[in-house]
Formats: structure tokens, sequence, C-alpha cells
């Protein structure tokens, strides 16, 4: 993974994405939104860096693949956010830090790489944008946040609560990262899940999630309350606490998400959890991950397409936070 030096106190000219009026969209290198790779800048505010990892999925492979499938979504998306007015690749400078190296055949050992990686890309002030891979990559990756921030709030989207123990005697997977963060004390007991529906094991994995300091928003919930409704649960429960949101493309209803790994009727649209985020801009984001993409059970890349255009919103919230 390229390192360039994020935190130069001297500002230097943004450097921004491929301009598609010059150079069609289709064409050029296959970084996130064309966006400069991290070499190829003096320094970063923001990056997105992938971590092609799904050895410890439980159910379907193939979202070591996710991180190029969303690069591949994100050529459809221009420069201009009408919806929070702001063009972010304008007003702080984004890079494209190429994908994390870690062990397929180790689940610890590729935990740790990624962690140790992760947290030296930020260890100057720069924020991540996760791209994965499985969801157990959300565990390192608040390691390296809670290295430079300590503990963190957790707005988690996901049909799941991801909160379970282990799995046939492994102790990180993709149900179990937020358990061992709690355990790890790498969050605050202001966390909470939006968009869980469908089976789990036992009522008592509720209790325990509750133990955990989770609340919950269920998928059930979201007519009632509707996006604003949500954007303000969030705001009461995370505060001014440093904010990490962990994003599982199957909170989206498989309509709007069918390549994943573990997909679940009855989620949201991609509209609603759009419009959820671009709501985040007033709480104090520090980190997110969108993950769980696997393109081979995608079609026309509509999951690939979704999860881009889920982290050009958060790339906007942080234009419009440097802007403030």
């Amino acid at each position: 993974m390229n390192q360039a030096n994020p935190g130069d106190t001297a500002r230097d000219a943004i450097v921004g994405p491929a301009d598609p009026q010059v150079q069609p969209r289709y064409a050029g290198w296959t970084t996130f939104a064309r966006l400069p790779r991290l070499s190829d800048v003096p320094r970063a505010d923001v990056v997105v860096v992938g971590v092609p990892f799904d050895s410890a999925v439980t159910y379907r492979p193939g979202a070591r693949f996710g991180p190029n499938a969303i690069r591949q979504g994100s050529r459809l998306i221009r420069g201009y956010n009408p919806e929070l007015d702001i063009k972010p690749f304008e007003v702080c400078q984004f890079a494209d830090a190429g994908d994390i190296a870690c062990n397929p055949f180790d689940i610890t050992e590729a935990v740790d790489q990624i962690a140790a990686q992760l947290t030296e890309l930020q260890s100057g002030g720069t924020r991540a944008v996760i791209l994965g891979g499985d969801h157990s990559v959300a565990l390192p990756s608040l390691r390296a946040v809670h290295a430079v921030h300590g503990p963190v709030a957790l707005v988690h989207f996901d049909a799941h609560l991801d909160t379970w123990d282990s799995y046939y005697g492994a102790d990180i997977t993709h149900g179990s990262p937020f358990r061992r963060a709690f355990e790890e004390g790498l969050l605050l007991d202001r966390s909470l899940h939006v968009g869980v529906r469908g089976s789990i094991y036992d009522k008592q994995d509720l209790v325990e999630d509750a133990n955990f300091g989770f609340s919950v928003i269920t998928c059930r919930q979201i007519d009632g309350l509707g996006s604003e409704g949500i954007v303000q649960r969030i705001r009461e429960r995370v505060g001014d606490a440093p904010v990490y949101v962990s994003v599982d493309i199957d909170v989206l209803d498989p309509a709007h998400a069918p390549g994943t790994g573990t997909p679940e009727a009855g989620g949201m649209t991609s509209r609603e959890l759009l419009e959820i985020v671009r709501g985040l801009d007033s709480v104090n984001l520090v980190g997110v991950d969108v993950v769980e993409v696997s393109p081979a059970y995608d079609h026309a890349e509509i999951t690939a397409i979704a999860a881009a255009n889920v982290t050009w919103e958060f790339l906007s919230v942080f234009g419009r936070k440097a802007r403030s």
C-alpha cells in the first residue's frame, strides 16, 4: 500500500479526480471516483482504502473482490453533490490508497496486518473510508481508529447484529466483530444498530447485544420513523462522541443489493440509506467502512453502484466538515 505524508502543515494545491468532460468516465485509473492515487499527492485529508479479505465469512464468499467492484461502480460519480451542496473534491484532498495486503489463510494474522497498516495510514490525522471485504475487517479498522481517537460510538447499518460469539472455534468472523470490539474496549456505550431484521439464533442474542451497550432500530421501525427520525435518533444516541460508521451492504433489501454474502428480505431501499448518511454531517465522524459487496452474486453492478454511492455520500460529509 502506498503512503504519502498526510497531516503536513503546508497546504498544497488540491489534486482532484480526472475530469469526466475531458476523459470519459469509463477510462483512466480505476481508483475510487477516479481520484488520484495516494502516491501521487503530497498529503491526503481522507483516503479510500480497500481491504480485499473475506476468509471470515459464514455463508457466501466473494467479498474479497468487493473493493474493486465498488471502485468500478464509482466511475459513474460526478464532482458535485446537490443534496449536500458541496464539491467535496475541491474542499479537501482525497486519494485512493490502494489495497491492504494481508494473509488470506490466517484470520488472526490478517486482522493484525490490517490494523497495523490502517493505523499507520491514519497516524497523521488522515481519515479513512474502508472498502471491504467481509465485515470482520471492521475490527482491525476500529483498532486503528481507537489508536488515534480512543473509544468511539459505533453506528452500524446491517441486517444482522454481528455481536455473536465464536463460530466453529473461530473468535473473529464477520458475525462477531463488534462483540470483540466491545471486549477490547474500543466502543463507547453510545452505539446502535440500524436496519436489523430476519431470523436470529435465539432471543438471548438480543439480551447479550443490549448488554454490550447497543441500541437497535429495526427495519420494521423505518417506515414509522422515516429517514429524518432515524437521523435524529442517531444524533441523540452518539452526542458529541467520535463516531465510526460501519455499513454492511446487506442492510439494503436484496432488490437493491443482491451481491452480498448473507442477504435478508425486507431491507432498506438505497434511497433511504443515502438520505440517512447525508444526515450524518452533524456528527463527529472519524471513520467509515462499507463492506460485504460480493460481486459474483451481483447483477448489472446494482450492489457495487449502491455501495459506491454510499461511499460518495460519506466523502461528501467529510467535505462538508472540512468546509465548515
